[in-house]
């Protein structure tokens, strides 16, 4: 069992920059696959990054690659999400999740991972 609880969601301006973390509990931090995922207001619930579990590849989303960056840091059980270059239409509910399988072809999709956190708010305004 994981519980995952994100943090640093906030209001910012289109241009900026935001941390999102992801805190784990448990010592097996390091055997889960970890992933970004994002809902906006009426959407369905999107792909963003994901990391495996030595934080050796990443995956990224189109829409966000070369302005996110995702990392971990299994001493700590975090991972984390370095958001630039802010728009409007990244606003929504930010998600961490964990996935007992590494990462393939099943990486951006929301039913391979097993836990998930309940999310924090990022509000971008134009």
């Amino acid at each position: 069992q994981v519980h995952l609880v994100e943090s640093g969601g906030g209001l910012v301006q289109a241009g900026g920059s935001l941390r999102l973390s992801c805190a784990a509990s448990g010592r097996t931090f390091s055997s889960y696959a970890m992933g970004w995922f994002r809902q906006a207001p009426g959407k369905e619930r999107e792909f963003v990054a994901a990391i495996s579990r030595s934080g050796g590849y990443t995956y990224y989303a189109d829409s966000v690659k070369g302005r996110f960056t995702i990392s971990r840091d299994n001493g700590k059980r975090t991972v984390y999400l370095r958001m630039n270059s802010l728009r409007p239409e990244d606003t929504a509910v930010y998600y961490c999740a964990a996935r007992r399988t590494g990462l393939g072809a099943s990486v951006s999709a929301a039913a391979s991972y097993d836990y998930w956190g309940k999310g924090t708010l990022v509000t971008v305004s134009s």
